[in-house]
């Protein structure tokens, strides 16, 4: 039986999610409460191995549906080699990136349709369901003005900005979908925006 809290986040790229997340864990760090900071794709050994691949900038031949089973099959090793055994141990789990990023990524984007992803991560879903997906809404346009561009690194976010509009699309009609997704908007300082999620993780009363 599961007993501890998941808690997932998604944005758009240059929304401060990581940086936000990280701030997150300093902030049970200080109460004492013990959690499990993680990612995807990535967070085990195996799938860490998987990002690479997906992340990969030369990986430029990829099909969308390689790309798609890849996030898949690092989710689902991810599950079960690092989320499963902390929830069933009582811990708070704080995932950079979970479902909700294959659904508006490949299921909107990429115009793989939402069936066919639910699909494809339906054992994963089954195995654990976020208690609460916070998502920070702010625009692309506004999030890589921020940031000063994409990455070109990085196959995801040279994708360019159209792609990236998509993206955020995809995450708004989530929100009318999933009660699970709160938006948290993403105006203010580091520290404010900090203060909204603290705010909203006790109002779900994930923590005191």
């Amino acid at each position: 039986m599961v007993k501890g809290k998941f808690i997932t986040f998604e944005g758009c790229e240059g929304s401060g999610k990581s940086t936000q997340v990280k701030l997150l864990a300093e902030y049970l760090d200080r109460n004492k409460t013990d959690y499990v900071l993680t990612r995807e794709p990535g967070g085990s050994p195996i799938a860490e191995q998987i990002r690479k691949i997906i992340l990969d900038g030369s990986n430029t031949a990829m099909c969308d549906e390689c790309e798609a089973l890849l996030y898949a099959a690092s989710r689902i090793q991810h599950i079960k080699e690092k989320v499963l055994p902390a929830l069933e141990e009582g811990k708070i789990v704080l995932c950079d990136r979970y479902i909700d990023s294959s659904l508006a990524y490949q299921g909107y984007a990429r115009g793989l349709g939402q069936e066919y992803v639910a699909d494809i991560n339906k054992k994963a879903y089954e195995l654990c369901t976020p208690d609460l997906t916070v998502f920070f809404d702010i625009t692309p346009d506004e999030a890589f003005r921020r940031k000063n561009g994409a990455d070109l690194n990085d196959r995801m976010e040279k994708q360019g900005l159209e792609f990236h509009r998509r993206v955020y699309s995809g995450y708004r009609q989530l929100l009318n979908v999933y009660p699970r997704i709160c938006a948290v908007e993403c105006s203010g300082s580091k520290k404010e925006i900090h203060e909204k999620v603290v705010m909203l993780l006790k109002e779900k009363g994930i923590i005191n």
